[in-house]
């Protein structure tokens, strides 16, 4: 029986419990991990555990998130899952997939070496060319540069400061700035793009696109991330946004992911690829299991390996 580890900290979490079904159906045997408590032994060998887990005996990981954690933990998990990668673990997705897409300077990067198109973006570490920045666009969204779930996005227009239902914050431009950049050390600024009140997510899995759903928000709202509110539907992607899609996965080197697009008058953007996507939003909008992918392309790469 072949040996699979889904790594969760939350054992609610839908994506990860769709992803235990599907693969106790197709006879895996399956460990939930919390990354959280692993530990490493070194001395002759080197022995990873994690609740009384060998890791070093799985045939394969799913990584659905990394915990939460200090600078030295997470670093200390990526090792660890390095580690069991070059043992010969099959990983999906790669730490090296997930650290490109969670870090969205160098997912930004890839993007744009990959020549995929992407809002103009602009990274700096001093407050007042950030500020210079910003009035010279005239209408920006901020972030942190490693985020999720949309926590932390804020958008500027016209040196107004915007809440995500449209409606003006009182908070000051400039204290906001001074506030991001003495939390962070660093500003990510993206030019908002005009558009018709959505975006586009994406799920990707080994190359194919599984299905794609419209993010919307009430009237005058512009954030449309579900975890934030937004409601979904039905996308059928043009074969355009369907390349635009693969290509960025591509580019962060996913097997699976979330790929988030924008319409604009000259043509889609993408603005984010998720490397850790949620399937809830796709199933309950088109009733596709993105697990039943994701354990397909696990048992067709176990049954290929050498």
């Amino acid at each position: 029986m072949k040996k699979l580890g889904i790594v969760v900290t939350d054992t609610n979490d839908w994506t990860a419990n769709a992803l235990i079904q599907e693969a106790r159906k197709r006879g895996f045997e399956t460990f939930c991990l919390d990354l959280g408590k692993v530990g490493t032994t070194i001395g002759k060998d080197i022995k990873h555990e994690a609740d009384g887990v060998n890791l070093s005996e799985l045939d394969a990981i799913i990584i659905r998130d990394m915990g939460p954690g200090k600078n030295d933990a997470h670093v200390f998990r990526f090792d660890v899952l390095r580690e069991l990668e070059e043992s010969g673990v099959l990983m999906i997705n790669s730490p090296a997939a997930i650290q490109n897409a969670a870090n969205k300077f160098h997912t930004s990067c890839l993007i744009s070496k990959a020549g995929i198109p992407t809002p103009k973006t602009i990274v700096t570490q001093e407050t007042r060319s950030a500020m210079k920045l910003i009035e010279s666009l005239k209408d920006v969204i901020i972030k942190p540069i490693f985020g999720y779930k949309g926590i932390g996005i804020k958008r500027i227009k016209s040196n107004k400061v915007i809440n995500p239902d449209g409606t003006p914050d009182k908070t000051e431009v400039y204290d906001l700035i001074t506030h991001y950049i003495e939390e962070n050390g660093i500003l990510y600024i993206q030019e908002f793009i005009e558009n018709p009140g959505r975006d586009i997510r994406a799920f990707i899995v080994n190359d194919s696109v599984v299905g794609a759903i419209y993010r919307k928000t009430p009237d005058g709202g512009w954030l449309n991330n579900l975890s934030q509110g937004g409601t979904s539907e039905e996308c059928k992607l043009t074969t355009e946004q369907e390349n635009i899609c693969l290509n960025a996965a591509r580019a962060v080197g996913a097997v699976f992911a979330g790929v988030d697009l924008i319409e604009g008058k000259n043509g889609c953007f993408v603005l984010e690829v998720n490397a850790t996507p949620s399937g809830a939003g796709i199933y309950n909008s088109l009733n596709i299991n993105v697990a039943e992918h994701i354990l397909n392309t696990i048992e067709n790469r176990l049954q290929n390996q050498p």
